[in-house]
């Protein structure tokens, strides 16, 4: 079903007297305040070296296990691997009733109806890549098919790339309207977008990519595909968090923040925790504002969880290979 919202500008881009003109938009987002790079790579340095303590690093594994976005994005993505990951997702350690269920699993739009059919009864949410992903390169109408095929199946939430030539050329006004569309085409799915931060260069293009997307109306913004490196990295998702502090404390409205690829290990995950607590404050430490987009990682959390309760490390076959 072909979807055409409209594209007036979102409530809080009219809150602050931004039109989605590309005059406006440049000059809103030009106006924004430097990164100071040496700043950021130093304070997550310095967060990076908190340790914390066996209760409170259960709590924390147990928190980014809830917060994974369990995926597969391949081309070689069958029904059965999709089951497979499903029950997964449920049931992380079937030999522990205890270990929480994750946060989603994410998939392409074609294998969205068989996560539904798995994932039917649980709180596990499904989540689809739409609108040309990972190049983010098609035409409007193509993204507006895109997701609301996946939404029609069953989709969730909605993981949308943005047009990163476009806004690296300067185009904010077509990305903007890019992202009011295929909001408007999610109905009541959440709208994560995805930034590629890998490919924006600077800071600062990443500071100005996070505004225009919650300007537009994403739920969530997003680091990367998971496709090129570098995906995310702690300095970019402190960029990223300190918009969506300044963004709250200028509109009212949260968004949530997701960095995804390249995140492997229990001692990855905790930094980013630790640096979610640090700059944006308790209220983001959930899977409604923060989430991992994984692969690998919820294996390592697993058997770190398992370290804990046991006193001692199991060996690889005590999970499953994804």
């Amino acid at each position: 079903m072909q979807v055409t919202p409209s594209l007036a500008p979102p409530d809080s881009a009219a809150l602050l007297g931004v039109g989605s003109s590309q005059t406006d938009l440049r000059r809103f987002l030009h106006s924004l305040p430097g990164v100071d790079q040496v700043g950021a790579e130093a304070r997550v340095a310095a967060l990076g070296t908190r340790s914390i303590k066996t209760t409170a690093k259960a709590y924390a594994i147990d928190l980014a296990i809830r917060m994974v976005d369990l995926t597969t994005l391949e081309g070689s993505d069958t029904p059965g691997k999709v089951a497979a990951l499903c029950a997964k997702a449920r049931r992380p350690d079937p030999t522990d009733n205890s270990a929480p269920s994750v946060a989603a699993v994410c998939v392409y739009n074609d294998l969205v109806g068989i996560a539904r059919q798995h994932l039917a009864g649980s709180e596990v949410r499904v989540a689809a890549v739409a609108t040309a992903f990972p190049s983010g390169r098609a035409s409007r109408s193509v993204r507006l098919l895109d997701t609301s095929e996946a939404v029609a199946a069953g989709a969730d939430e909605i993981d949308m790339v943005i047009d990163r030539g476009a806004f690296l050329s300067g185009a904010y006004s077509k990305v903007f309207d890019d992202v009011v569309a295929v909001k408007a085409a999610c109905g009541t799915a959440h709208l994560k977008v995805i930034l590629e931060t890998g490919e924006l260069q600077t800071y600062d293009n990443v500071r100005r990519a996070s505004w225009l997307a919650m300007l537009a109306g994403a739920d969530f913004i997003k680091t990367s595909t998971g496709k090129i490196a570098p995906a995310a990295t702690l300095p970019v998702t402190l960029v990223m968090l300190e918009a969506v502090r300044d963004f709250r404390a200028a509109t009212g409205r949260i968004i949530g923040v997701k960095p995804a690829g390249g995140i492997r290990t229990t001692k990855d995950a905790i930094k980013y925790l630790v640096l979610v607590n640090e700059t944006v404050g308790d209220d983001w430490l959930t899977p409604a504002l923060f989430r991992f987009g994984a692969s690998s990682l919820l294996n390592d959390l697993l058997l770190q969880r398992q370290k804990l309760s046991t006193g001692h490390y199991s060996g690889p076959d005590y999970v499953t290979l994804d």
